[in-house]
């Protein structure tokens, strides 16, 4: 069984310099703008949802591979009978 837990830990920022070409650099000062963001909250955003999905992603891949190596499943019907949810 794969459960999934999120959960954001406030820690001390640090500052992060990196090199991007001038193109990305406009698409992403053009995207913080309609988000009506700064730039640096904007990339933050960003970043910290990628994160968030590569999370999600190796979740899914481990809920897979359980699946794959025989964990049962349950369709809902059958979930909610063994928990006496029937109506």
């Amino acid at each position: 069984m794969v459960y999934v837990w999120h959960e954001r830990v406030t820690a001390m920022n640090k500052r992060v310099t990196i090199e991007m070409p001038d193109e990305m650099l406009r698409l992403v000062e053009e995207y913080a703008a309609e988000a009506g963001a700064a730039t640096d909250a904007y990339l933050r955003e960003v970043i910290e949802q990628h994160l968030e999905d590569l999370h999600d992603i190796t979740a899914a891949e481990a809920a897979m591979q359980s699946i794959r190596d025989g964990e049962p499943t349950y369709t809902l019907e059958e979930v909610k009978q063994r928990l006496g949810l029937d109506d």
